[in-house]
C-alpha cells in the first residue's frame, strides 16, 4: 500500500491497512512526521485560548498565592494573561511535537511488553508502526474537530469529544468529569482500529488483538484519572 493509501485506509479498511502497517513498517518515518505536525498545528491553535483558560482558573486560587507570595503570583499570571507569541510558538512548534514523540515511543513500548503476555511473536518497530497508523484516527480527524470547536467556543476549557458533553456544568477537575472524559469517541475509534494492529503485529487473534488494546486504553485512562486528581488536590 502506498503512503496515501495507508492514510485512507486506516479509516475505511483498518482490518488491511494495520496488516500491512504491521508486515512493512519502514514507511513508519513518513507517518511519524504526519503526527507529529498534526500534533505542532492542533497545539498553535490551542495554545492562547488554553493559557487564557488557565490563567482564569487560577486567578481566584487562594491557595497557590499563599504557596506563591503574591509577587511571584502576579509575575505568572502576568505571563499567562498576556503569553509572548514566540513563547507560545516554540511550545506548541517545538516541545509540544518533540513530547508527543518520545510519549508514542513509550507507549509502543508498554504494548510490546503487554504484547507478550500474549504471544512470544512480535517486535518495536511493527508495534510503533500500528501505534502511529492508529493514532491518525485520533491526531488527524480528532484534532480536527476538536480545533474547529475551540475556535467556535474560544477556549479549549469544556471543549470535549467525549462524554464530557453529558456533564456540560461539571468542573473539568472533578472526579465525574475525569471519568466521563476518558471516554472519548476518537480514541475508542483509535484503540479500535489498534487491536487490529496489534492481532498483526503479534501475530494473534483478533479478539486477542482487541482485548489488549482495550485493556492498555483502560489503563492509560486510569493513569489519566489518577495524574488529574493529584493535579487537583495540588491546586487545592
Amino acid at each position: 500500500m502506498t503512503f496515501a493509501q495507508r492514510i485512507q485506509g486506516v479509516f475505511f479498511e483498518p482490518a488491511r491497512t494495520m496488516a500491512d502497517a504491521a508486515a512493512r513498517p519502514k514507511p513508519i518515518a513518513a507517518i511519524l512526521i504526519l503526527i507529529l505536525a498534526l500534533t505542532a498545528v492542533f497545539s498553535y491553535v490551542a495554545a492562547p485560548y488554553s493559557a487564557k483558560d488557565s490563567a482564569a482558573a487560577l486567578k481566584d486560587n487562594v491557595k497557590i498565592q499563599e504557596r506563591m507570595g503574591k509577587e511571584r503570583f502576579d509575575e505568572m499570571m502576568a505571563r499567562m494573561e498576556n503569553p509572548k507569541p514566540g513563547g507560545l510558538a516554540f511550545r506548541s512548534l517545538v516541545v509540544s511535537p518533540a513530547f508527543a514523540g518520545v510519549f508514542l515511543a513509550i507507549q509502543a513500548l508498554f504494548l510490546l511488553i503487554f504484547g507478550r503476555m500474549f504471544s512470544s511473536e512480535g517486535a518495536f518497530l511493527p508495534v510503533f508502526s500500528v501505534l502511529l497508523h492508529a493514532k491518525l484516527i485520533d491526531g488527524l480527524l480528532g484534532n480536527l474537530v476538536r480545533a474547529v470547536l475551540i475556535l467556535i467556543r474560544k477556549s479549549v476549557i469544556q471543549t470535549s469529544t467525549s462524554l464530557a458533553l453529558l456533564a456540560p456544568g461539571a468542573e473539568i477537575t472533578s472526579l465525574t468529569y475525569l471519568l466521563l472524559g476518558q471516554v472519548d469517541f476518537f480514541q475508542l475509534w483509535m484503540f479500535g482500529v489498534l487491536g487490529f494492529g496489534l492481532a498483526a503485529a503479534f501475530k494473534i487473534p483478533l479478539k486477542k488483538g482487541m482485548i489488549l488494546s482495550y485493556a492498555f486504553w483502560a489503563a492509560k485512562a486510569a493513569v489519566n484519572i489518577a495524574l488529574g486528581l493529584l493535579s487537583r488536590s495540588m491546586l487545592g
